[in-house]
């Protein structure tokens, strides 16, 4: 945002065009105050539309001619930082690479952003979140027993291994340039913020509390208290009660005989989840949202995105907001002296982009 609203107003950053996780985490940093111009080929539509392209101003530009390479190079050169996510070498080919940048700006961050990173046997090799994180683990144990795993959508990979890491990286190579005037380059590959994300796995299999496949764990839908559960309208409820106490809050809301459903061994636990499932099917969804609001049972409703916005707890917190008739993503995190704010996606020309910054 060129307003100078959020923690990071007066940060300049140039996005170059990409798909999934570059435009996420651009519309984050964008929302934390960045004055960030995306640069996209003539006549390209973005897949993100209003929502992912929103609090930046886009400019049109051939990369491969030299008036488009000018124009980078000058934006660039006045930039803090740059989000690119094309395979690797593309940026080297256009002339945009890091040494070329560093060389005119020191303290530029150039932040890259891949599935697989930029070296390694399948560093140019094409992918998707399904493809990153089926090499992590990730998508291994995400499903049910002895079924094709799941996809998470892309959640996973795209955005939590990638989009977070990349921001993550890009704001540490920041600071550090800004204390020492020296830029730097972050190779954010999703499958190692995958492979980051899965730590606590990677522990609890080294000592022997994680079995190395899907639907056997505590929380990988096993556990009778740690799933979903249909009710009696077709939807679903989600069921996370894993301390004792919160387990027993749940036992109460279901009118269930604690001396009938033991929280463990694990051994019962598909007995006892045949006996959730009953219970639960008596009922709507909404009926069980009702009896377990505002207790400590971790019992909550599984709402679609139509729903969700008009949650109480998602309407109290204003976690949702409209733009244009479109529900989304209110700016996150909150600060508490420095909030962010949503501005509509602009367009503008070369000569407007490089006033911005001048």
């Amino acid at each position: 945002m060129a307003n100078g609203q959020g923690p990071l107003a007066g940060v300049r950053i140039v996005e170059m065009e990409a798909i999934g996780p570059v435009p996420l985490a651009a519309m984050i940093l964008a929302g934390m105050g960045a004055d960030i111009v995306r640069l996209v080929r003539p006549g390209s539509q973005s897949m993100g539309g209003a929502v992912l392209g929103r609090s930046r101003a886009t400019v049109e530009a051939d990369l491969k001619s030299e008036e488009g390479r000018q124009l980078a190079l000058a934006l660039l050169d006045k930039a803090d930082a740059v989000l690119e996510g094309y395979r690797p070498g593309v940026m080297e080919r256009l002339g945009l690479g890091p040494a070329e940048l560093h060389a005119r700006n020191s303290r530029l961050v150039f932040g890259r952003m891949t599935g697989w990173g930029q070296t390694g046997p399948f560093a140019s090799m094409a992918g998707h979140d399904i493809n990153y994180i089926s090499l992590t683990g990730a998508l291994h144990a995400i499903g049910r027993a002895g079924e094709p795993p799941v996809p998470p959508l892309n959640l996973v990979g795209d955005y939590g291994g990638g989009a977070m890491f990349l921001v993550t990286g890009v704001l540490a190579a920041v600071l550090r340039a800004r204390e020492t005037g020296q830029g730097d380059v972050v190779d954010v590959a999703m499958t190692e913020g995958t492979i980051t994300l899965l730590s606590m796995f990677h522990a609890w299999l080294a000592a022997g509390l994680w079995q190395d496949k899907p639907e056997a764990n505590l929380l990988d839908g096993a556990a009778h208290f740690y799933r979903c559960y249909a009710c009696g309208d077709g939807k679903y409820v989600a069921v996370g009660c894993l301390e004792p106490q919160f387990y027993a809050a749940c036992l109460k809301g279901l009118e269930l005989d604690a001396a009938d459903y033991p929280q463990h061994p694990p051994s019962r636990w598909p007995e006892l989840a045949r006996g959730f499932a009953n219970r639960f099917a008596q009922k709507s969804r909404d009926e069980w949202a009702a009896i377990f609001a505002g207790t400590d049972a971790c019992v909550t409703p599984v709402l679609s995105f139509a729903e969700a916005p008009s949650h109480p707890h998602n309407r109290s917190r204003g976690s949702f907001i409209e733009r244009e008739g479109v529900a989304q993503a209110a700016p996150a995190p909150r600060f508490a002296h420095a909030p962010g704010t949503v501005e509509a996606p602009t367009s503008i020309s070369a000569e407007a982009a490089l006033a911005r910054w001048r």
